[in-house]
């Protein structure tokens, strides 16, 4: 399964599997994860995660935190 980490204006997430059946979790400092409140569209390719993140939680960026990086 393929897991993408993300950190989205300073908040850690992750998407799992591959498009069209994914899942995405907040992820805890201590390494615990929770389900996210948001879905990821099935259409939305693996290049485009980073993107569509971005769009969905552009309200959530302040100048301390003003991209969203893909972790590796």
């Amino acid at each position: 399964m393929d897991e993408f980490r993300f950190k989205v204006f300073g908040k850690l997430v992750a998407v799992t599997g591959r498009p069209g059946s994914r899942r995405a979790f907040y992820l805890g400092p201590e390494g615990k994860r929770r389900p996210a409140d948001f879905i990821v569209p099935k259409d939305i390719a693996d290049a485009d995660l980073a993107e569509y993140l971005g769009d969905l939680f552009h309200e959530d960026a302040t100048p301390r935190y003003d991209s969203v990086e893909r972790l590796d």
